[in-house]
Formats: C-alpha cells, sequence, structure tokens
C-alpha cells in the first residue's frame, strides 16, 4: 500500500523512515503542486494572531476576533500539517503530533534524519570528497555512471549545497576514462560549456558509447568469420597432406610387393643364416670361452697338439745317449714343451 499511495497524483509520498532525502524531495515538490502557499507556510512558518497591546505586549487573540486574513494563515497551516501527517507512518506521525506549526514538523524530521547543523556539514564534507573523486568505473556505462553523479548531487542538494550546470558539466568531462579523451576534446571545441546543458552532454555520450560497441560487435565478427576459414583451410590441408602420405605408404608396400616377386624366396634365404650356423653362433668353448665351436673343435687344442708332434719328433733326432734317460724325465721335458706351446699358442692368439 505504502508502494501505490507514493505512486498516487492525489497521495503524498509515504514515508517509513528510510531514505529520508528522497522522500524529502518527492514531498517537496507534492506540496508545492498541490499548493505554493502550503511550502510558504512550512518554509516560513506561521506566527498565530495575537494582539498588540499599548505596552507593547502580544496577546493571543481569540478565535472569535479572527479576521479574514488570520482564518486564511490557520486554514493554511491546519492544511499543510495533514499533508505531512498522511505521508508518515504511525512511528513517524507519535515524533511530530505534538507539534503546532507544520514548520515545527518540517524541521524536526530533518534534525531526526539529517541531524543538527554541525551534523550536516560533515555530510556535505564526505558528499563534497566523493564529488570531487568522482570517476567513471572500469566497465561501467554512461548511464551507470550518471545515476551514481546525480546521487550525489541530489544528496547535497537536500542539504543546500548546489553546483551550476557549468561545473557539473565539467566535472563530468574529467571523470570519463583516457579512451574518451578524443570524444571529450571534440565536445570543448564545438560546445560552449557554459551554456551546454548536462541532459544535452548525456545523449552525446550514450551516442558515441553506442558507435564503439557496434565497432567492437563488427570485430568481433570478424575476428570469428576469419578463425572459421582459417580453421576450413587447415583442415582441407591436413586431409590433402594425410591422403598424400597414405598413397606413399601404399606406393612404398607395392614396390616391396614388387621385389619379392621379381627376385623369389632364393635371394632371401641364401640371405638369411642357416639353423645349424645360429645353433653354432649360441655355443659356447669351455677352453678359450668363445662362441660357435665345441672345445673339441678349439684351434687352441689343436695348435698345442701339432707343437707337441714337432718336439716329439725333435726329440728324436737327439743323440742316443738321451735315450738312456728315464721316462720320467722325458715326461716332464714333453709337459714342459706342451705348456711352453701352449704359451706360445696364446701369444700367437694375441
Amino acid at each position: 500500500m505504502s508502494n501505490k499511495e507514493s505512486m498516487s497524483i492525489s497521495k503524498p509520498p509515504f514515508f517509513d523512515g528510510n531514505n529520508y532525502s528522497h522522500w524529502k524531495a518527492k514531498m517537496t515538490i507534492f506540496i508545492q503542486a498541490l499548493d505554493f502557499n502550503l511550502w510558504d507556510i512550512i518554509i516560513d512558518g506561521l506566527e498565530p494572531p495575537h494582539i498588540i497591546s499599548q505596552e507593547g505586549i502580544k496577546t493571543l487573540k481569540p478565535r472569535s476576533s479572527y479576521t479574514d486574513d488570520d482564518r486564511k494563515k490557520v486554514q493554511l497551516n491546519a492544511k499543510a500539517k495533514h499533508v505531512i501527517i498522511c505521508a508518515l507512518n504511525s512511528n513517524e506521525f507519535n515524533r511530530v503530533s505534538s507539534c503546532a506549526t507544520a514548520k515545527e514538523m518540517w524541521d524536526r524530521l530533518e534534525v531526526t534524519y539529517e541531524g543538527t547543523n554541525q551534523v550536516k556539514d560533515a555530510k556535505i564534507n564526505m558528499l563534497v570528497r566523493e564529488y570531487e573523486m568522482f570517476s567513471m568505473k572500469e566497465n561501467e556505462n554512461i548511464s551507470g555512471m550518471f545515476v551514481r553523479f546525480t546521487n550525489i548531487i541530489n544528496s547535497l542538494h537536500s542539504l543546500n549545497k548546489c553546483y551550476t550546470n557549468s561545473e557539473m558539466v565539467r566535472k563530468i568531462l574529467r571523470c570519463l576514462p583516457k579512451s574518451w579523451m578524443p570524444k571529450v576534446t571534440a565536445i570543448e571545441e564545438a560546445k560552449d560549456l557554459n551554456t551546454l546543458p548536462l541532459e544535452e552532454l548525456l545523449g552525446s555520450l550514450m551516442t558515441h558509447e553506442m558507435t564503439i560497441k557496434n565497432h567492437k560487435d563488427e570485430e568481433e565478427q570478424d575476428k570469428k568469420k576469419k578463425k572459421v576459414i582459417a580453421f576450413k583451410s587447415s583442415t582441407t590441408d591436413s586431409s590433402d597432406e594425410d591422403s598424400d602420405d597414405e598413397m606413399a605408404l601404399i606406393i612404398r608396400r607395392f614396390k616391396k610387393y614388387i621385389a619379392k616377386k621379381k627376385f623369389g624366396n632364393k635371394h632371401f634365404k641364401k640371405t638369411l643364416p642357416s639353423k645349424s650356423e645360429t645353433k653354432k653362433e649360441e655355443i659356447i668353448c669351455f677352453e678359450c670361452n668363445k662362441p660357435g665351436h665345441y672345445k673339441s673343435e678349439c684351434p687352441r687344442l689343436k695348435k698345442a697338439k701339432d707343437t707337441i708332434k714337432k718336439k716329439k719328433a725333435m726329440l728324436a733326432t737327439w743323440s742316443d745317449s738321451d735315450e738312456s734317460s728315464s721316462e720320467e724325465e722325458e715326461n716332464q721335458e714333453v709337459a714342459q714343451i706342451a705348456l711352453m706351446a701352449i704359451n706360445d699358442s696364446d701369444e700367437d692368439e694375441d
């Protein structure tokens, strides 16, 4: 119901104790539109009708002695009080119900929610700092920035701190980011900032923002098209390369097949080692520890046997005196000769 009443033309905006500055601005407009004399009574106040005696003492007039002018003033005051009371909830009504005039009601609400003059000055200083430090945020559009700016301006206006139109226009141009500097320069050269309305500046900035957004959308679409074309070309190139590789592989296999048919299996059998050779390669000699032969076929033992035979033949040609030697000495000499032959054969192999 409070929202419906605040949106009605015939009913004042409803105040529930929250966002007083917003309600104050709406209530001021509503009272002025209803009757501007009511706003004068609220701001200037009403002095009750009185009589000044010869001694200069003021005394209240009885209602029976009111003039027509006095009755009009009293009636305007009562009407202003009625308008204010109709806009308040029960808690706020209890706060101002004891006030005699509409001005007292209005002032009491201001002191309650805006504070005394000292509190007002502190709020003004805080808002002025926000105004001076105001700048457009990253990824913020013009309309959102302007909403934040107007909130600060309205709050200052409710505290009787106002800026001129030219000051606000220059502040908006200063708070824009560096990417907007060409547009700011164009506006400063083409327009007179002292007479440029704030709304016209807002419209020009929003138009420029729309053009920038359209250019960005077009660039993104072009990039997407280029990516699609590049992807298609890369896929076609890769498919062509794959087909070429497959053809080359098929040709190599076909050539191998023709070569096998041409030379036959005998050519390949000759080149391959036989089973006996592979078996011999796997055998290791226990005499010399070399692969490819048995111990009985070891060349080291063959050389040793040959040398022994040669030595025996040489011993047979020696003198007969040697025949009288004992068989044991002969055997020892034969063994020594065999050892010498084995050592000689090792040296030869090395």
